[in-house]
């Protein structure tokens, strides 16, 4: 396999080492290796960025603001999976996003993610590791799956209100009307009723 979005994102700013950079000129010159290597234009790459920063690859100087000490760099290889556990899951998941399906054929960037997160009693072992693209990832980061799920679903209705989809409209208010019976995630307002 090739390079990732986040490789070259890690190699642009070990180029450019305890400098301040801002997202543009990483975006951009990410997005023309990208292209150079696959044909087609990589997805998401500022948020790939900012989970560098937060996995502590990166400093944060302000916002956009990104910058790379080798010295500071704190590996969570303790609190990661180790790079066999990755494989072991990526290879069970068929390289695809167990929320959404899709892989990096879609042009989106994989990673391994806990299902239950460490700070909520999450392990590093396989049974607690799942594939999702970085989109899902950040949609679930540490919301349990019920709530992620609502999320994404009142994205989906405000879409569809948007568009004038009233089959997906009332698909979403089906999908509402089962967190109300089940009294799940009923802190999250749902944007059909006020």
């Amino acid at each position: 396999m090739g390079k990732t979005i986040t490789d070259l994102i890690i190699d642009y700013f070990k180029k450019h080492s305890n400098k301040a950079l801002s997202h543009g000129p990483v975006v951009d010159w990410v997005e023309e290796q990208y292209i150079k290597l696959y044909g087609k234009k990589p997805r998401d790459i500022w948020r790939s960025i900012r989970r560098l920063y937060q996995e502590g690859v990166l400093i944060k100087v302000k916002k956009g603001v990104y910058r790379y000490d080798p010295t500071y760099i704190k590996k969570k290889e303790l609190l990661d999976f180790s790079k066999e556990i990755k494989e072991q899951a990526l290879r069970r998941d068929n390289y695809r996003c167990v929320w959404c399906g899709r892989g990096e054929e879609d042009n989106v960037e994989l990673c391994v993610d806990h299902r239950v997160p460490l700070d909520r009693g999450g392990t590093n072992t396989l049974n607690n590791a799942q594939t999702l693209c970085m989109q899902c990832n950040l949609i679930k980061k540490n919301y349990s799956q019920t709530e992620a799920g609502k999320r994404f679903v009142i994205k989906m209705y405000e879409q569809a209100i948007a568009k004038n989809d009233k089959r997906i409209v009332e698909f979403c208010k089906h999908i509402f009307d089962v967190y109300n019976k089940f009294q799940i995630n009923s802190h999250i307002k749902r944007p059909d009723k006020e």
